[in-house]
């Protein structure tokens, strides 16, 4: 399949962060291979007209828990612990696999109608999330988030069900679709397990070329307790034992140090920066302007909806934009360039996915805005208004992987009525009765 974009302004979000202005994209197969002034040569199976409107990269959610759709809004007003263990878990522990993909769906359809082509999703029944997002057409790292709470001496990576579960996940999902899958290795934090699972998994991500997602740092308490116990951070616990030696996001890193930072440039860390959740739930700020200025690769992501609400990432785009500019008292300190690049180019270095731009070679992974839409009328700088002013709901194309899976308000590949469907009867009364 081929497609043509015709009368193109676009955020290419190329190195110079230039505007493409009434210029062609075109698309073969899964891939951008024309941007330019003049139309390419040659015929196209479908051309688009983008007048009216802006294409940028797809969004990248580097941290999201795609089934906690089912707990949207459930358990407010506390904090990450008591939220976790008074809430959270205990209405998980009713889930199935089921259940898992019924809620997995209803969180890609919110995030295909808002912009987002790819994730990096941490959760259990990993299996029924990839069934998900396979028909969805998205990309995604998908990881487990393994946990031990059992006595170091007594793990055997032989019986211990995550280990086995990394490996079946692995061997079944680890580059489907072409590649539209990716599994990576995942540790879900310091504090919910122990030594022998992280060398573990980090002998099997280098072993299998994956690569790393771990709750990091995301509350004070966690902090300090991971100090108290080893007498480092938990980036530098888990530096010991090897868990940064591949491609690694790192989510929340709320209370992370300059040490930190300087040991997650240099081994190539991504802090995956989720200010919404972080906020909602009290955790803190991440000091983002301090990591990106000791050369840290920061990306963005929702979280959880439990914890957020939504899967819009422009509202995360946005509240980056802002937040660290009143934190710090600095109208420079993120600017709509920064947080734009969040969301996209290091988000997808972040991932190990070759998208996030508009580029010849580049997957083609292109959403347009409608510009048309009141809160983006008139528009002076088209960076300003995207990261300022969008929402979700004025994205009017996705195409992902060079298909175009929304359109105008219709989905091309999931059936969200039947999706609701799922939720409401079989999903909701499991958890609750």
């Amino acid at each position: 399949m081929t497609t043509l974009f015709i009368h193109v302004t676009a955020l290419t979000m190329d190195g110079d962060f230039s505007v493409l202005r009434d210029g062609f994209v075109a698309v073969s197969g899964t891939d951008i291979s024309y941007v330019g002034a003049g139309r390419p040569a040659g015929e196209f199976d479908r051309i688009i007209d983008c007048t009216g409107k802006v294409m940028m990269p797809g969004l990248v959610n580097a941290h999201t828990h795609l089934p906690m759709t089912l707990l949207r809004g459930y358990g407010g007003g506390h904090d990450l612990q008591h939220w976790l263990n008074d809430w959270i878990f205990p209405a998980e522990a009713g889930l199935d696999g089921r259940a898992v993909a019924a809620g997995a769906a209803l969180g890609l359809a919110e995030m295909i109608a808002s912009g987002i082509t790819c994730v990096a999703d941490m959760y259990d029944w990993t299996g029924s999330i990839a069934t998900q997002v396979l028909a969805s057409g998205i990309s995604a790292n998908l990881s487990i988030g393994s946990t031990c709470f059992c006595d170091p001496a007594d793990f055997d990576p032989e019986t211990f069900r995550d280990c086995a579960l990394q490996r079946a996940v692995t061997e079944e999902w680890h580059n489907a679709g072409g590649g539209q899958i990716r599994v990576d290795a995942s540790i879900h934090g310091e504090y919910t397990s122990s030594a022998p699972l992280w060398e573990w998994m980090a002998d099997y991500a280098r072993a299998h070329g994956l690569g790393m997602h771990v709750h990091v740092s995301e509350t004070e308490a966690e902090h300090r307790a991971c100090l108290a116990r080893h007498g480092l951070t938990p980036i530098g616990t888990l530096d010991r034992y090897g868990v940064w030696d591949v491609r690694a996001l790192a989510a929340h890193c709320v209370y992370t140090t300059p040490e930190d930072w300087a040991l997650m440039a240099r081994k190539g860390v991504a802090c995956v920066h989720n200010p919404w959740s972080n906020l909602k739930l009290a955790s803190g700020v991440a000091p983002i302007p301090a990591m990106l200025a000791a050369g840290v690769n920061v990306a963005l992501g929702t979280d959880g909806v439990a914890s957020h609400n939504s899967t819009d990432l422009f509202a995360d785009l946005k509240l980056a934009a802002v937040l660290h500019n009143g934190v710090g008292r600095d109208p420079s300190a993120m600017t709509a360039r920064t947080a734009l690049e969040m969301a996209t180019v290091n988000g997808a270095r972040a991932l190990g996915r070759h998208t996030g731009r508009i580029a010849p070679g580049y997957t083609a992974d292109l959403i347009l805005l409608d510009f048309e839409a009141p809160n983006l009328f008139p528009c002076h700088d088209i960076a300003e208004n995207v990261a300022f002013s969008a929402h979700g709901s004025n994205v009017v194309m996705n195409m992902a992987r060079g298909t175009v899976i929304y359109q105008n308000g219709t989905y091309l590949t999931l059936d969200v009525d039947k999706i609701r469907d799922e939720v409401r009867r079989y999903a909701l009364p499991l958890i609750f009765g």
